[in-house]
């Protein structure tokens, strides 16, 4: 049975400044915030990070990749009891030293490990909800954190926090960290762009106005407070408007679709599931607004999404949030169901604030930059 492979497409190898390894699961194994987080980080590597050599380290082999990255695949099979562990503790740094690389970057939370300390370790820290909100995760992940975070973040050298939040939640919780700690917002992604056609809307038989929410369905992102805003909406504003609910079954979902079946607007929620990526950015262009209630966020991912695409976003004040949205969105508190109601009632009588938090949306987003997050990681590798 083939466990691992190797794909090199150099002709000949040059000369590189240093090898970074990339622990790049998120891309096979993921599809939301991480998966988007570590595609963009890894495109942006490979297109700004000229003079260093690059290995994903990963469980397929994806041919998009260009020339010069070596993809190190080292399938994982997880019927086998205990073989994802012994995946992560033992062959892939087993690997990553026989490669002989000079720095790996995990952007997952979880790891790297058992490398020498020749190797730098980097490690990239979305957020520390399992810890500080427990009751916002299943038991696993809080339990994974409380007993391998601390560990990882004493024996990493850098830590990239994707916020000054977040930044902020690990000074907090391990002030040991603070002084190896660089933030480094994402870049926007070029795919997510102002839309004019209504192919998609058509294709999802949407024909009337909607606010549309973007998020796993889970108590964190705060959802019940937005069917009570939209009740109310509903009630006060006799014109028909949808609201869109764009997102995969997360966790503890239970609550939510007991108040979703009683709600007196139910048929015009759409609950669409998991939207392929293609179709998002009409969603966020034609929407009234994209609405983001979440409790807490490490960055926020939908808002600067929402807001590439020239998409006006009333958002939770909450954790990251403002540093995303900065001041083109709309702000209110996660608990406060009136000042969730009044943005709605706002935006949807006022075409004339609508466009201009429409443009103040992409003078935001163009703050996100892959090729300004390069230029900074290459410094904090070099440091």
């Amino acid at each position: 049975m083939k466990v691992l492979s190797n794909t090199w497409n150099c002709m000949k190898a040059p000369e590189y400044k240093m090898t970074i390894a990339i622990l790049a699961d998120p891309l096979d194994n993921q599809t939301a915030g991480v998966h988007s987080y570590t595609k963009g980080m890894v495109e942006a590597l490979i297109r700004y990070g000229q003079g260093y050599r690059l290995m994903l380290v990963r469980q397929r082999k994806d041919s998009s990749i260009p020339q010069g990255v070596q993809q190190l695949v080292v399938p994982n099979f997880p019927y086998l009891p205990g073989f994802a562990s012994f995946r992560l503790f033992i062959i892939i740094p087993f690997l990553l030293q026989w490669y002989k690389v000079d720095a790996v970057l995990e952007p997952a939370h979880f790891g790297p490990f058992n490398l020498p300390r020749r190797v730098k370790r980097i490690t990239v820290i979305h957020d520390l909800t399992p810890l500080l909100f427990p009751d916002y995760h299943l038991w696993i992940g809080g339990l994974l954190q409380r007993l391998f975070l601390r560990r990882i973040l004493q024996r990493t050298d850098l830590i990239l926090a994707v916020s000054k939040n977040t930044a902020n939640d690990l000074a907090e919780t391990f002030p040991f960290t603070s002084n190896k700690t660089a933030v480094l917002y994402p870049g926007r992604d070029p795919f997510f762009q102002p839309v004019s056609s209504n192919e998609v809307l058509q294709k999802w038989e949407v024909d009337v106005p909607y606010f549309l929410c973007v998020g796993t369905i889970e108590p964190r992102k705060n959802l019940l407070l937005l069917l009570k805003a939209y009740k109310q909406f509903r009630q006060q504003k006799k014109d028909r408007v949808l609201l869109l609910l764009v997102g995969g079954k997360g966790w503890k979902y239970e609550v939510f679709y007991k108040e979703l079946d009683a709600h007196p607007f139910r048929e015009d929620i759409y609950l669409t599931g998991y939207v392929e990526k293609q179709d998002l950015p009409t969603f966020y262009t034609k929407a009234i607004a994209t609405i983001y209630p979440s409790f807490y966020e490490g960055f926020g991912l939908p808002v600067l999404e929402a807001m590439s695409c020239g998409g006006v976003v009333i958002s939770s004040n909450q954790a990251s949030l403002p540093e995303v949205g900065g001041e083109a969105a709309l702000y209110f508190h996660p608990e406060d169901e009136q000042g969730l109601l009044a943005h709605m009632l706002t935006l949807s009588q006022s075409k004339d604030l609508q466009e201009r938090k429409r443009k103040q949306s992409l003078d935001q987003s163009a703050r996100f930059s892959w090729k300004v997050y390069w230029q900074q990681f290459s410094q904090q590798i070099h440091a």
